[in-house]
């Protein structure tokens, strides 16, 4: 049997195929057929107004969402990019419902959520750049390391840290990245490769009894860089105990207090700190550097999961230095996306 077309009336009264155009018009005169001259409209959808509110005050107190139950506010700014997915479903629900209060209150969340994140939305990536870094969580259990260390070489950075380095894949990477990089260091499970000369490798204490943090000057073309390189302990979302970051919080603080008392006024910090820049709990790192995605970078740039990243929990920020671009390199065998990013060093005094 031939498929029935949708016929409409043409210019001459004859008719011919309904246009898709013409499918959307009378969906949409079906919807708010009704409307006008309805009071309803201003007495309907109460539920869907206060969800709507509710919305917006979560996403403009965030900052006070108390952490005392289950890290709570923690949580939620974490995930905060996604409430925005709220909003649409909000603005569909109140057509259907025909509210035209709820879709005035519909406003206020879309308000708040574009002054939080509008930004991100903005292609702010420049062309410039003295300095190329990346960073990547290349995963323990990484089945193969040397794919995926000539994976993040082939970015041409010139400066790469690995995180989550086991002891035991350690002479792997080193063999891959050689060729790249004359340079390089690993304290504990962290690394560090460099196209330039490092001095004064240490490892940084964040407290937690074994070594996954490190620091090292690297001799730039443009003078001496501190570059630090860190893991901060994983998180949790358990049902009974919330989102449980005690351990990452406390090496957050002793991460920020090392990068206080960092001498050299040009600081480059990258790694995998299991959190976001939204996160509170790391006000002690974030509120010294500049996060090279939020300056300069083209959307979220969320990095975890691989499969399909949901966070920005990878990090490269500064000081003294100038984000120019900052941007995802593509995946390898581990379950985080490398990122990367250029920077101008400052070069004044």
């Amino acid at each position: 049997m031939a498929q029935q077309a949708y016929m409409t009336e043409t210019a001459d009264g004859g008719s011919g195929p309904e246009r898709p155009g013409s499918r959307l018009r009378r969906l949409a005169h079906r919807l708010f057929t009704g409307w006008r001259g309805d009071p309803r409209i201003w007495r309907r959808g109460a539920v869907l107004t206060a969800l709507a509110l509710l919305l917006a005050l979560v996403m403009l107190v965030h900052a006070h969402i108390p952490n005392a139950v289950g890290n709570l506010g923690s949580l939620t700014e974490t995930f905060l990019p996604w409430l925005g997915l709220a909003i649409p479903v909000l603005l569909v629900l109140g057509v259907v419902r025909k509210s035209a209060i709820a879709l005035i209150a519909v406003l206020l969340p879309a308000i708040v959520w574009l002054n939080l994140f509008g930004g991100l939305l903005t292609d702010k990536a420049g062309s410039g750049g003295d300095l190329m870094v990346a960073t990547h969580n290349v995963n323990a259990d990484n089945p193969d390391p040397a794919a995926t260390a000539t994976g993040v070489a082939a970015s041409g950075a010139d400066v790469l840290a690995l995180e989550e380095l086991p002891a035991s894949a350690v002479p792997v990477y080193e063999k891959a990245l050689a060729p790249a990089y004359k340079h390089h260091a690993v304290v504990g499970t962290v690394g560090l490769w460099s196209r330039y000369p490092m001095t004064d490798v240490r490892a940084v204490d964040i407290k937690l009894g074994w070594k996954r943090a490190m620091r090292a000057t690297l001799a730039t073309p443009e003078g001496p860089v501190a570059v630090y390189v860190a893991h901060l302990p994983s998180v949790r979302v358990k049902i009974e105990a919330g989102f449980t970051a005690r351990q990452r919080d406390k090496s957050a603080d002793a991460l920020g207090e090392a990068i206080a008392d960092e001498p050299l006024r040009r600081v480059v910090l990258l790694g995998d700190l299991n959190g976001t820049m939204n996160d509170r709990s790391l006000n002690a790192v974030t509120s010294q550097l500049r996060s090279t995605q939020g300056a300069a970078g083209s959307g979220f740039g969320f990095s975890w999961p691989a499969s399909f990243p949901m966070a920005r929990i990878d990090q490269i920020m500064v000081r003294g230095a100038e984000p120019e671009s900052s941007w995802t390199l593509p995946r390898t065998n581990s379950d985080h996306l490398p990122v990367a990013a250029r920077v101008k060093l400052d070069t004044g005094s």
